[in-house]
């Protein structure tokens, strides 16, 4: 289910042309991972690391291709989906627009994982939080706060 995360573009977000400097974008498809998760009903990492030993999703490879720019003032929406579940990753496909104008398009391949002491270990897809995102939307969830 694509879920829309909103952004507010701030002049600290931009470099001295006064277009958002690139690494933002690939900070507000992170964002816009976690709150994918947190619409479709599952817990926030935070909790989740209590109940079942995810850690989170890290991000394991990232591809963008930027069409247009954007500056500070202007509002963007990510619209974000997992288009495809394999057995230990998944594939997360962001489109980034100013209403209707596609500015940037990012795919990334991440995993649920857990951690051994210092090291992390992706973990099969956990069954219930697929289920949750190819089932149901809830409407009206607050946006996580995605840190910084």
């Amino acid at each position: 289910m694509k879920t829309v995360f909103n952004v507010d573009v701030h002049f600290g977000d931009c470099d001295p042309a006064g277009i958002v400097f690139f690494p933002n974008f690939s900070r507000w498809m992170d964002c816009a991972s976690l709150h994918y998760f947190v619409t479709q009903g599952v817990l926030p990492w935070r909790e989740l690391v209590k109940t079942t030993g995810i850690i989170g999703t890290p991000l394991l490879e990232i591809n963008t291709r930027f069409l247009r720019p954007a500056t500070y003032g202007e509002s963007l929406q990510i619209h974000t989906d997992v288009t495809e579940w394999r057995s230990k990753t998944f594939v997360m496909q962001h489109t980034v627009m100013r209403g209707e104008t596609l500015l940037c398009e990012g795919t990334e391949i991440r995993a649920f994982c857990k951690r051994d002491g210092e090291k992390l270990y992706a973990v099969p897809i956990p069954i219930d939080i697929r289920a949750k995102c190819e089932t149901f939307l809830t409407p009206n969830v607050a946006s996580p706060d995605c840190g910084g």
